[in-house]
């Protein structure tokens, strides 16, 4: 099985340049059979999930090509397949089928997602939407079964109990071929919900509101592809790495950053004491001086995201005094707290937070990376850790941080995947 071997203690310098979000390629690999013409995505990053969507799409007959940054998706001789199982299981993001195929076909079977086990993530924003553009949903032990009526989808008004990013993607799928306009109120306003939507509409959609909790959808009877569109900046990959700099690093420049997609996070950051140089594309952070504990809340954007409340603990527990996380999205997503007490962490949930006291020195130790997040989490602390850190289920990182090994070893870090036995 192969696990990530970290030497850790070393400090780190250097430029690291951070890849296409994850976030939105898992959403436009998917909308890309919308189109009837063949769609190029530029700045794809290299990561698991992307090749799991890919063999996904060849189940379906669409070829793809990845070279490169480049994938290439040819679906004009699409077809129609039901996708209950298998594969569609291995990711979260394969619920966007759902609606892709909804608005491509007028028909979708797919089996209940899978992912990272993070709490509760229900997709019944997804199905209310799909229902009120005239969809019927049957889900029948964890398949469902989703048919447009023989006239078509038609545009409504769906408010959305909770501003999710997945039901939003999903409801825009649907709806971007749908007859009449389609309003949704409530929406996500995350950066990736941005990116769909310049992508579709570069393919004749007519999308307005992006970036606001209000969209504006008015459907047209096909799409097609004519240009290359390059996606934008990973911003939990940055945030990743911006920990990283501020507690392993001599000087570290991050670059191909939109450092407005991550405001929240950089002011919390300073808040600590973390200083840093912030460009229009780059951000270097300087050696750490002392950094001082601070409570740190997650909400929707443009709040500082769920996704970057694990990778910053390890930084939390290098500053001085107490330090809370709160996680207002996900308050279950603690998996990672027991693997860094491991490690010598100074670490505990109470009442749904975790509480952080500094922590003189970790150790390294064998470890679990249960989800993506939560990995990376394991992946900071171990390389500030003296000593040998063994991470196990390291799929989990790899599905989610563009080519992690080569961009660590280029700072001047001792890690590498190793196959080692149980």
């Amino acid at each position: 099985m192969e696990k990530m071997l970290i030497h850790g203690g070393k400090r780190l310098a250097g430029e690291v340049v951070i890849g296409g979000a994850k976030n939105s390629t898992v959403g436009l690999i998917p909308a890309a059979i919308l189109s009837r013409t063949p769609v190029t995505l530029d700045s794809v990053p290299h990561i698991q999930d992307v090749y799991n969507l890919m063999s996904i799409l060849g189940e379906m007959n669409v070829t793809s090509d990845f070279s490169g940054n480049v994938l290439r998706i040819d679906p004009t001789n699409i077809k129609m397949v039901d996708l209950p199982s298998g594969k569609i299981k291995s990711l979260r993001a394969s619920y966007y089928f759902m609606g892709a195929m909804l608005g491509r076909f007028g028909h979708a079977v797919i089996g209940l997602p899978g992912g990272d086990d993070i709490g509760p993530r229900p997709i019944d924003q997804h199905v209310k939407g799909f229902e009120a553009l005239g969809a019927k949903v049957v889900d029948h032990n964890g398949i469902f079964t989703i048919n447009a009526p023989k006239s078509g989808l038609t545009g409504a008004r769906i408010h959305l109990d909770m501003a999710s990013v997945g039901a939003t993607i999903n409801i825009i799928l649907a709806a971007v071929t749908a007859t009449g306009q389609t309003v949704i109120e409530n929406a996500a306003r995350e950066p990736e919900i941005i990116d769909l939507a310049t992508y579709l509409n570069n393919m004749g959609a007519v999308i307005r509101g992006a970036g606001t909790d209000v969209l504006r959808i008015s459907g047209v009877p096909e799409l097609a592809a004519h240009n290359t569109h390059t996606i934008i900046p990973d911003r939990i990959e940055a945030g990743t790495y911006l920990a990283i700099a501020a507690t392993m690093g001599e000087g570290i420049l991050i670059k191909n950053i939109i450092a407005e997609h991550l405001d929240a996070f950089l002011a919390k950051l300073e808040e600590m004491g973390v200083m840093m140089d912030i460009n229009e594309d780059s951000i270097f952070v300087y050696p750490s001086g002392e950094l001082h504990g601070v409570t740190l809340r997650t909400n929707t954007y443009p709040g500082i995201a769920t996704d970057l409340q694990q990778p910053v603990t390890p930084l939390l527990l290098h500053a001085q005094g107490e330090s809370r996380v709160i996680d207002k999205i996900y308050p279950k997503r603690t998996r990672h707290v027991e693997e860094l007490v491991k490690m010598g962490a100074n670490i505990r949930v109470e009442d749904s937070q975790i509480v952080i006291d500094h922590s003189e020195e970790l150790h390294g130790a064998e470890v679990v990376a249960e989800e993506i997040r939560g990995g990376a989490c394991l992946m900071v602390a171990g390389l500030m850790a003296d000593g040998e850190t063994v991470i196990s289920k390291v799929d989990n990182i790899l599905r989610g941080y563009d080519r992690v090994v080569m961009k660590l070893k280029n700072l001047g870090a001792d890690v590498q995947i190793v196959d080692l036995a149980e």
